[in-house]
């Protein structure tokens, strides 16, 4: 995990490109390795760096929007629940529309 001071000195496009790899590495970590270790690592780090973002002037968290276009649901998810707080209806659109999504695909059959 990065340092206070690294990220600090990390720009905003480096933060979020940072929370995109953390979201894809969540991914694959539920689908393949299940390793709560691992994910728990992932997740706070991604926690340091929306803190970061949040102290940045402006709120830098907006720069997260455009995250919840994202191919991966893990990354549109992270994203969606960080701007919750900055952009509640379009947080709280993409967060319904994976719930959704989820929901339909543990209702098919099993084959």
């Amino acid at each position: 995990m990065a340092s206070p001071r690294k990220l600090k000195a990390m720009t905003t496009e480096q933060l979020i490109a940072r929370f995109v790899e953390i979201g894809e590495a969540q991914d694959e970590t539920e689908l393949y390795d299940d390793d709560v270790a691992i994910y728990n690592r992932l997740f706070d780090e991604k926690t340091v760096i929306l803190g970061e973002l949040k102290s940045r002037s402006g709120d830098q968290r907006h720069a997260l929007l455009p995250l919840l276009d994202h191919p991966n649901i893990q990354v549109r998810s992270n994203a969606a629940k960080a701007t919750l707080a900055i952009a509640p209806a379009a947080a709280r659109l993409e967060l319904e529309a994976i719930a959704k999504r989820w929901t339909c695909r543990r209702a098919e059959p099993q084959v």
